[in-house]
């Protein structure tokens, strides 16, 4: 027996032994787990399970265990996920400093900010926000005024912040701040953390069409960070901030079900069984749809092949920065798709908005449709994106 072979057989039974059976069905958005100093878990087996994942380092499976992480190898971490897919056991944490702190972490943070850091990260100790784009700033981000001034033994920051996901929830934040405003617009900026329970900060919930409220608007009056929570060299920050962008764009490819995993498509056949008759052998009885479903299918599975060789590319070394900008243009563009198919299966049953005649998934369907539409703006817009794809990938001429 391989030792992968064996590693398959010790992660199932391992999981078989710890996943809580509430943790094998699907859950709603208010049983996400974030973490944080402040949560509240609205189902108890979600803190099990999440205290049961952080023990191995498996809510991070391929960071170094000196840091709390897993320790995997990518051929381990994919057989962890497959066995979890198996079982349907949801995610033990949704974290922006797993998706895209920890990573710049791991490669521009100190050791002393790593030890900081990343171990709370790993347990859910700690709940990050982005301080990226401001009102006069989005898709030109390098356009920020947000500023932060040497005072000697802290810098003392100043300006706002906007599409603060979730910040009325965050501990910290990693944030993007004007170092030097005599430097062209793309140096002189710095990457710092900090707590959002420092005197200053405070943050306003945006609402948004879909009836929820995951943004916000952030500001900052006067807040005193200590010198040592800036990431990477002063003025040296955009170099980060892109790297960042880059994590952040391959996790929103894979928004929506982790097409990566085969998520979308089960999304998509779950529907499609509820709400359209089928033949003897389970074919959807509506040829036009049963052609949209087939062809999303095999869209997602294209997707998961790809995705799949830039990985093993990565590892021998050829990877290419860049085709973040591509998943992240196609994943979240075939979100979108997802979720107007989704519709159209579920008939009148899209109509759901509120009151009594529509079950709990006609209740969130529509609404996660409204909000797939930020997916192609958020962490840069598919525009952004068809532009990065065009001057560094297919070397155009401005």
């Amino acid at each position: 027996m391989s030792d992968l072979e064996q590693f398959r057989q010790d992660t199932r039974a391992w999981l078989e032994a710890n996943c809580p059976a509430s943790m094998r069905t699907p859950g709603s958005e208010d049983e996400a787990v974030w973490g944080g100093r402040n949560a509240v878990y609205a189902n108890p087996d979600s803190k099990l399970w999440l205290d049961r994942m952080a023990e191995r380092g498996w809510t991070v499976p391929r960071w170094p265990a000196a840091y709390g992480g897993g320790g995997l190898t990518a051929d381990e971490d994919r057989v962890l996920q497959q066995e979890m897919l198996r079982i349907n056991a949801r995610p033990p944490l949704q974290s922006f400093g797993i998706w895209m702190l920890g990573p710049v972490l791991l490669e521009y943070g100190t050791e002393a900010q790593k030890q900081r850091f990343l171990p709370e990260i790993v347990r859910g100790e700690i709940r990050w926000c982005q301080g990226y784009s401001e009102p006069g700033a989005g898709s030109d981000l390098a356009g920020l005024q947000t500023r932060a001034e040497d005072k000697g033994d802290h810098y003392l920051v100043n300006g706002s912040k906007i599409w603060t996901s979730y910040a009325n929830y965050a501990d910290w934040i990693f944030c993007l701040v004007r170092t030097d405003a005599q430097a062209p617009k793309h140096q002189g900026i710095s990457f710092l953390l900090f707590d959002m329970a420092s005197a200053g900060v405070s943050t306003s919930p945006i609402q948004l069409i879909s009836g929820a409220s995951p943004f916000c608007q952030t500001y900052f009056d006067n807040v005193e960070v200590p010198k040592d929570q800036l990431v990477g060299e002063l003025n040296q920050g955009w170099t980060i901030a892109k790297r960042l962008l880059q994590h952040e764009r391959q996790m929103i490819s894979g928004i929506g079900g982790n097409t990566a995993l085969g998520g979308s498509g089960r999304q998509i056949q779950d529907v499609a069984k509820t709400y359209l008759g089928s033949d003897a052998d389970g074919r959807i009885d509506d040829a036009a749809l049963r052609s949209k479903v087939a062809e999303h299918r095999q869209n997602d599975r294209a997707f998961q092949l790809t995705l799949g060789r830039a990985a093993e590319e990565a590892k021998a070394g050829r990877g290419d920065a860049n085709l973040a900008s591509i998943f992240k243009f196609y994943g979240t563009e075939q979100n979108k798709r997802k979720y107007d198919l989704m519709l159209e299966l579920m008939g009148t049953g899209s109509l759901g908005w509120t009151g009594p005649g529509f079950d709990d998934r006609e209740l969130s369907v529509p609404r996660q449709w409204l909000r797939a539409k930020a997916n192609s703006i958020e962490g840069g817009t598919s525009e952004v994106q068809l532009n990065v794809i065009a001057k560094r990938v297919l070397a155009l001429p401005d």
